[in-house]
């Protein structure tokens, strides 16, 4: 029987890439946005494989997370891997920041974990196996003057932090838990204009930024592993290893 993962924020960037990705490998994907709309779309592009289902709804309710996982049995069986892919991400003074913005992270990047965590953790302990990935932030590893962003690295940060925590929690079920910590990815979520995009390039001691497949290939190799567990996987251009 074909493995089972759910990706949340499949309709586009890192999480659609993640998406194409599973399926190509012949993996059944429970995939989840806001929207129908959107996550047709994204089936749409992907030539609308028969092993792509398509579960809407706000991750940050645990409705919806428990919807994921409901369907996902009821159409495949069982749930291999969770990727925790949504997520937002918003930079500005700690100052600026306002109470719809508190909101608005702390909905999508906690609640948008836990529930689903919460979900996989009792669902992959019955069966004894399972792989969790976080995609959490270089910048939570290793905080930038250039970029005052307090809300994300507090909770991607706590994130990280979590992401260790339960791993040990899961350990003795067999249950491997990760993360990947990008850095700048070219995706839909950063300004594409010129400008910006040297700014960008600032922000890594390579001078360059990231493309999905970079992120991509940090999930497959942390779910392909039966040997790693509790790692926080920088993907970030050597951005976390330091100053320079």
């Amino acid at each position: 029987m074909n493995k089972t993962v759910i990706v949340t924020g499949a309709s586009s960037g890192i999480g659609y890439a993640v998406a194409q990705a599973y399926l190509q490998r012949g993996y059944n994907v429970v995939g989840n946005a806001r929207t129908l709309e959107r996550l047709q779309a994204a089936a749409d592009q992907l030539g609308n494989p028969a092993n792509f289902l398509l579960v809407p709804g706000d991750i940050a309710q645990p409705a919806t997370a428990k919807a994921l996982f409901e369907r996902a049995v009821a159409a495949f069986g069982k749930v291999d891997i969770l990727v925790n892919n949504a997520g937002i991400f918003i930079a500005k003074p700690t100052t600026d920041y306002t109470e719809q913005e508190l909101d608005e992270l702390l909905n999508t990047n906690l609640k948008g974990v836990f529930f689903p965590s919460q979900q996989a953790a009792a669902h992959m302990r019955a069966n004894q196996s399972g792989h969790i990935v976080n995609i959490t932030a270089s910048i939570a590893l290793q905080p930038n003057v250039k970029v005052p962003a307090l809300l994300p690295v507090l909770i991607k940060g706590g994130l990280n932090q979590a992401t260790r925590a339960l791993a040990l929690e899961l350990a003795a079920s067999n249950v491997k838990v990760n993360a990947v910590a990008p850095g700048i990815i070219a995706t839909p979520m950063h300004s594409q204009d010129d400008a910006t995009q040297a700014f960008y390039r600032t922000l890594a001691p390579t001078g360059a930024t990231g493309v999905t497949d970079d992120v991509v290939n940090a999930v497959l190799y942390l779910t392909e592993s039966n040997f790693t567990s509790g790692t926080i996987l920088p993907v970030d251009g050597g951005a976390s290893a330091g100053t320079w």
